[in-house]
């Protein structure tokens, strides 16, 4: 196994609306991105720590934590840094002070907060806040087939997030929530389409693309 921006690209699904035989499920998204980095903390801290006691993920590895939106499905087991040693946490500028000066009260974590497109670590990125009302960052992880989008809901739109997420190079795959994206065209030429969480078209997009495309549950590892 290689690091994020190793030799291959290594994601595992932590906690998704589905799960394979011997994780839970539970409404909302993570997933681990190599061993280090954790985009959002699914809804609840009980169901995601018990994911990843299933992949025997090393909780001491994970220094960076990245938050796509402020809803509940998506930060509900941020507690989890109680468990984690030093840990960066990005989170989009508009997330509420509230949320921003408890999370940033624990001693172990440095908040990073984020409105235009940032890197994170060497070969890792975030979009930018984007969108107008729940503002919302993507994950852009860099493979040797190219980039991998990370989504948590795609309230901004698919599109906005693609399109700022080509940036960076080539988008090669993209893994996550795409709430009420409809423009089913528009990912025919992306080699990997895998539509988690809140993806209102999962089935459609799964008849299209049987061949690029993949099923999202909790138990998934992906390698690119």
């Amino acid at each position: 196994m290689q690091d994020a921006w190793g030799e291959y690209t290594q994601i595992r699904i932590v906690y998704d609306n589905e799960a394979k035989a011997g994780f839970r499920r539970q409404w909302g998204f993570a997933c681990l991105v190599g061993n280090n980095i954790l985009f959002d903390t699914g809804g609840d801290l009980d169901t995601l720590l018990f994911n990843m006691m299933r992949f025997e993920v090393d909780l001491a590895l994970i220094n960076t934590i990245v938050l796509s939106h402020s809803h509940g499905d998506h930060v509900g087991g941020i507690g989890i840094v109680d468990n984690l040693g030093d840990v960066r946490v990005f989170v989009p500028r508009s997330f509420s002070g509230r949320f921003k000066k408890k999370l940033s009260s624990r001693p172990n974590v440095e908040l990073i907060e984020v409105s235009e497109p940032t890197t994170i670590s060497d070969g890792v990125f975030t979009t930018g806040e984007l969108g107008q009302f729940t503002k919302e960052q993507a994950l852009v992880v860099e493979s040797n087939k190219g980039l991998v989008v990370i989504t948590g809901c795609s309230h901004p739109g698919l599109e906005s997030i693609l399109r700022s997420a080509a940036q960076f190079g080539k988008v090669y795959g993209v893994i996550g929530g795409f709430h009420d994206f409809d423009r089913l065209l528009l990912l025919e030429n992306i080699s990997l389409v895998i539509p988690c969480h809140c993806t209102k078209r999962k089935r459609a997009i799964l008849t299209l693309y049987p061949k690029s495309s993949r099923v999202c549950a909790a138990g998934c590892r992906i390698e690119v």
